[in-house]
């Protein structure tokens, strides 16, 4: 289980930067993102269970603090979209609230469908 969820994460990675390669204009790479939320993964795969954990807030505080401008929230946006999309099993509702229960207000939903131009 964990070495497929270390591939799982590994083609996040790939995914994340051949995505994330046009908008290089942003400080934020998409390997700062999954750093930052790799500690949230098994708290929306597993349904909260084990409550949120605390790097999983300081990650999410964090790139909130990092994507100031328009194309640091895009970069972002792009790079957790392609994660979500990579990971399987992802409570969306629950992520969604992610930001909230840790005091960030998140300009966009996290979804594989999330249109990340609008931000």
């Amino acid at each position: 289980m964990a070495s497929t969820m270390a591939l799982k994460l590994a083609c996040g990675v790939v995914l994340c930067l051949v995505v994330g390669a046009p908008l290089a204009e942003g400080a934020i790479s998409c390997g700062q993102v999954i750093s930052a939320l790799a500690p949230c993964i098994p708290y929306v795969r597993n349904n909260g269970a084990g409550g949120v954990p605390a790097p999983c807030c300081n990650g999410i505080r964090s790139l909130n603090a990092a994507a100031q401008s328009t194309p640091e929230r895009q970069s972002a946006c792009n790079c957790v979209k392609a994660l979500a999309a990579s990971i399987s099993g992802i409570n969306y509702d629950l992520t969604n609230k992610l930001p909230g229960m840790c005091g960030v207000h998140s300009a966009f939903k996290i979804s594989p469908s999330t249109n990340c131009k609008r931000f």
